[in-house]
């Protein structure tokens, strides 16, 4: 049996009786053709605001069809710093060659050293994941939560338990030597870094260098002997025009925070491009004075 439709007084005069509808989506008759066809419209609320659809977010991804960039491999090699991890690897393997270190001894300083800089960069990532979001940096998956920061600790962890082995390797002498640099890294991504001592941090890092090549030896069969002080303070040069170079590329950011590290004085007074220019010919200075002592003085004392 058919159910009877309720009807309420209209509360205008001449107008017939109105559908009660309780909040339900009225029927509305639209003339097509001669042809009358009953399409449903929601309830008036009152409103003149019509309903908004939010767009969808081209960021997301349906699951399961992750492009090759949102892989987790991918995300944690570009958190890693990659590009200064390989190029501290390759120098310091480098010189561990030139001083006459047979080839597995040379492979075990690029992996030591290789694994201590992805360190060193996540650990960066990881410290400035709020800051970086704040300042809008496409290329931090931390800072665009594209990497979970459960899963970058995780891999920090998991390099920390492969990099104490690795040091080890060389020797005693050798290996703490890099992990105190190792330490001083990760301490200055933490302490010092905003004010006028941000280059301590990276001239005590890059000056533990020599005592880990000079003291290393496989198995720490070879312990070796002191650096000599030439290549020492030469290298904790290095390490000062290093950290001019990598704070280059986000000085107006450290800027608006408020920062007053030395790279940041030094591009207000000289402007960023000679700035640039300066740096790379004091690095390239630097780099031909090492050239000079190992040939003329040696690593080892």
């Amino acid at each position: 049996m058919a159910k009877k439709q309720r009807w309420k007084p209209s509360s205008t005069a001449g107008e017939g009786p109105v559908p009660e509808t309780g909040g339900r989506a009225e029927a509305e008759e639209v003339s097509r053709g001669g042809d009358t066809v009953l399409t449903e419209v929601p309830p008036d609320d009152g409103s003149l605001t019509p309903p908004v659809t939010a767009a969808p977010d081209p960021q997301r991804r349906a699951p399961g069809r992750l492009g090759l960039r949102d892989r987790l491999p991918i995300l944690l090699l570009q958190a890693a710093h990659p590009r200064q991890a390989v190029l501290t690897a390759a120098g310091l393997a480098a010189a561990a060659a030139l001083s006459g270190r047979p080839t597995r001894e040379v492979a075990v300083v690029l992996a030591t050293v290789l694994v201590g800089q992805v360190i060193l960069g996540w650990h960066n990532d990881l410290v400035d994941r709020r800051r970086d979001a704040r300042h809008d940096q496409p290329g931090k998956p931390l800072a665009t939560e594209r990497l979970d920061p459960g899963t970058a600790w995780f891999a920090l962890t998991c390099g920390v338990l492969l990099v104490v082995p690795l040091s080890i390797t060389s020797g005693i002498n050798a290996g703490s030597a890099y992990l105190l640099a190792l330490g001083v890294g990760l301490l200055g991504n933490v302490v010092l870094r905003k004010g006028k001592a941000s280059w301590l941090p990276w001239a005590v890092s890059f000056g533990l260098f020599p005592a880990f090549l000079s003291y290393g030896g496989w198995g720490g069969a070879f312990e070796g002997t002191p650096p000599t002080w030439q290549m020492t303070g030469l290298f904790a040069l290095l390490g000062i025009g290093v950290h001019v170079l990598r704070a280059l590329w986000g000085l107006v950011a450290d800027n608006e925070d408020g920062w007053t590290y030395l790279p940041l004085a030094l591009g207000l007074r000289l402007g960023a491009t000679r700035l640039l220019a300066l740096a790379g010919a004091y690095t390239s200075v630097v780099l031909v004075l090492m050239a000079f002592a190992a040939t003329y003085v040696g690593l080892r004392q």
